[in-house]
């Protein structure tokens, strides 16, 4: 076969490029085609969005655009959409989103976790760092990020694009942004939900009561709820009693691996209803009870389902839902009940998150149906109204 000089040296700089990966990354940067400007819904009254169309501003060298794929509806943006009660109106809401990045400043490289970064890449955000620059990834104090921006809970301003409620988000430089290509999409929605469950069990983990013979109680079934169960499932936790309301989403809690459900609907009473769950437990109380729901009435009657010296971990008041009534000699004191809140969740965790989802996937627990809702961003009203109606479980808003 006769190969020129000129076909020989052109065959050496392909296999060259696809060596170092050059050629991918400059094929796929030449085929995005990005757009001048992108869709927000911007929330502009209370119950109210507008899809409102704003520039996509020039990046800046540490900074990343990402096309937006879903974006899940949190509780959050629930009590913003219902009520305003962090006084963000008029704002571009959604921090469970996920996208695909289409542009890059010189000088990102790697993801905060260390893993390199290129267009076309699948990834989420977490924070902006901004009011809290000692927390970093690999902090060993654990601190949570509680004290940091949030994409999606960002006042407006004049990027605009600083939720995923729209077509495309700009992440700022000294953002948190992690590489999730090897996750599909709805593995992807559900990251940030799963992760302040993933935070909650390690918090649990602490009091030492947590192990994999404990009875567990898992109240309120709602997203938070079933993902705890999971949570519990995936570590080889069988003995799980979900307490809740609905028997619709008692029945999702026996999907995501509780093995026992009790109605609090069906019992008249505290006492009643810890007789019932003692029951469930094969007459013995929990020894450790996650409380996951907003209500403190639900908070004052957990202590009734757990054993002396059982444990508790509180993660259902991400906002204040008010004063619980307990006593604190029989609740606490007399039975030495430890006790454990949890909020939000560390950057170690949001890591972690992403084992969990693939351990979950792995043993067939499937957390794809706690997606049951899908709408398209310019039905976004209809979105948030649907999930203050408690009408599914996890909403997903697609561009």
């Amino acid at each position: 076969m006769d190969i020129k000089s000129e076909q020989i040296e052109a065959i050496v700089k392909e296999v060259l490029a696809n060596m170092n990966g050059t050629a991918d990354k400059t094929a796929k940067a030449a085929s995005v085609d990005v757009p001048k400007t992108s869709r927000a819904a911007m929330l502009t009254k209370l119950e109210h969005y507008d899809i409102v169309e704003f520039p996509i501003p020039e990046l800046g060298d540490d900074d990343i655009l990402v096309k937006v794929e879903a974006c899940g509806v949190c509780g959050t943006d629930a009590h913003e959409f219902k009520r305003d009660p962090f006084g963000l109106i008029p704002v571009v809401l959604g921090h469970e989103g996920t996208g695909e990045i289409v542009k890059m400043g010189k000088n990102v490289k790697k993801d905060s976790a260390g893993k390199p970064l290129n267009i076309g890449d699948k990834v989420v955000t977490c924070m902006i760092f901004k009011d809290n620059p000692d927390i970093t990834m690999f902090d060993l104090n654990k601190q949570n990020v509680g004290g940091a921006d949030v994409y999606g809970l960002i006042p407006d301003d004049d990027i605009h694009l600083n939720g995923w409620f729209a077509d495309y988000i700009v992440v700022r430089g000294g953002s948190t942004v992690f590489n999730v290509s090897n996750l599909d999409l709805d593995s992807r929605i559900l990251i940030e939900p799963s992760a302040v469950l993933i935070h909650a069990v390690e918090r649990a983990k602490t009091t030492g009561i947590l192990r994999f013979n404990s009875r567990v109680a898992v109240q309120g079934c709602g997203p938070i709820g079933l993902l705890c169960i999971a949570i519990l499932r995936t570590m080889g936790i069988e003995n799980i009693v979900a307490i809740d309301g609905e028997s619709k989403r008692l029945e999702f809690a026996r999907e995501m691996g509780a093995t026992e459900t009790v109605n609090f609907k069906d019992h008249k009473g505290i006492e009643a209803l810890t007789d019932a769950v003692k029951n469930a437990f094969g007459g013995y109380l929990a020894d450790f009870a996650f409380q996951c729901t907003g209500s403190p009435i639900a908070h004052a009657n957990i202590y009734k389902f757990i054993r002396s010296g059982g444990g508790l971990c509180e993660l259902g008041f991400f906002i204040n839902g008010g004063d619980a009534t307990i006593n604190p000699h029989f609740d606490i004191c007399s039975r030495e009940i430890t006790i454990v809140g949890s909020w939000v969740y560390t950057l170690r965790d949001y890591a972690t998150t992403f084992d969990f989802l693939k351990r979950a996937k792995g043993i067939g627990i499937p957390l794809h149906k706690l997606i049951t809702h899908r709408f398209k961003l310019a039905e976004i009203n209809e979105a948030h109204q649907t999930n203050l109606k408690m009408e599914g479980l996890k909403i997903a808003v697609l561009p």
